[in-house]
């Protein structure tokens, strides 16, 4: 299928060398709201062809699946127009702002008969499945503590008093929906959705959450999640049942996973390697699942993105973080 991509930033250009690798997508186009900008991404990439019109874009013939990698905000709009100009769509997490929005979204590509997608990679990472099949043996489930908790530079800009895209209500920023659907997605894929929530954040003076702590309550166990824009940590995330300790280094790529007996204290390692631009998962199956049409395959992507989606949405409510579209 022939690619095009909106966005021009690091992760553009990791989802563009998936692309490559994997070669189920063909990148034919980029977008960028400058010309000077748009050509030289495409130099960069070897093609010749890019837009500075979305509307333009949308509508070329060259194009069967988009990316899009732009502000938060605007991923729902742009999102819209590719989905009924019938091409599919494969969006950067967050997918958009709020549940009504993805609700419309998902309600169009299906009049259009094409898909659309979240990009959330650590749900299609070898070692995710390696994980899922892990968790049956730590035994009755009793405790999860997940985190993702990673010092941004662009709070460097905060501190002096600017407001970054990922730090702004207008562009639908913030720690929630930016770092924490890595652990959030993780756990309802793992568990499901959860009895209730509870988030506490550390609220910046620019209007969103530059990080908290989210607290998803489940019948047996609580699942607290610890993410970060603000701060490091470099300690593991850990599943603890009444037989082992499941071991995560990373919970966005999974890289490092092992399973410790707590009677016997032996661990074993469980993951195995992984490409290293783990993007090409992703890509991968995004492919085989428009090709084939895989229904089954698609409908569960879709109700973790919603269920993602909606912890996000009801943790915001109760901090009264509300984005400038929602006003």
């Amino acid at each position: 299928m022939n690619l095009g991509t909106i966005g021009t930033n690091w992760i553009t250009d990791l989802f563009i060398d998936a692309a490559k690798q994997t070669k189920g997508l063909n990148l034919t186009s980029v977008y960028s709201r400058t010309e000077q900008s748009a050509k030289k991404f495409a130099g960069k990439h070897g093609i010749d062809d890019y837009f500075t019109d979305l509307d333009v874009m949308a509508q070329s013939e060259l194009i069967d699946c988009v990316y899009i990698a732009s502000p938060n905000s605007l991923h729902y709009e742009q999102a819209l127009l590719f989905l009924k100009n019938k091409k599919h769509v494969i969006c950067e997490k967050p997918i958009f702002s709020n549940t009504r929005e993805l609700d419309i979204a998902h309600r169009v590509a299906e009049e259009n008969d094409v898909f659309l997608f979240e990009s959330t990679r650590n749900l299609h990472l070898p070692n995710f499945k390696r994980l899922k099949e892990s968790v049956e043996k730590v035994g009755k489930v009793r405790n999860v503590f997940l985190h993702r908790i990673k010092y941004s530079s662009r709070y460097d800009d905060v501190l002096k008093g600017e407001v970054p895209n990922i730090f702004s209500p207008e562009y639908s920023g913030g720690a929630l929906v930016d770092l924490g659907v890595y652990p959030i997605s993780i756990a309802v894929s793992l568990f499901g959705y959860p009895e209730d929530l509870d988030y506490s954040p550390v609220l910046l003076n620019t209007g969103v959450d530059g990080g908290g702590t989210l607290v998803l309550n489940y019948k047996d166990f609580t699942c607290t999640i610890i993410f970060s824009k603000i701060s490091t940590s470099f300690n593991d995330s850990e599943i603890n049942g009444e037989k082992a300790t499941i071991s995560i280094d990373d919970i966005g790529s999974l890289t490092n996973l092992k399973l410790t007996n707590i009677h016997s204290k032996q661990t074993i390692p469980i993951g195995i390697e992984q490409s290293e631009n783990d993007m090409v998962y992703e890509v991968e199956n995004f492919v085989r699942i428009i090709e084939s049409k895989n229904k089954d395959e698609y409908i569960n992507l879709k109700k973790v993105s919603r269920d993602v989606l909606t912890i996000t949405e009801t943790a915001r409510q109760q901090n009264d973080i509300v984005y400038s579209c929602e006003k």
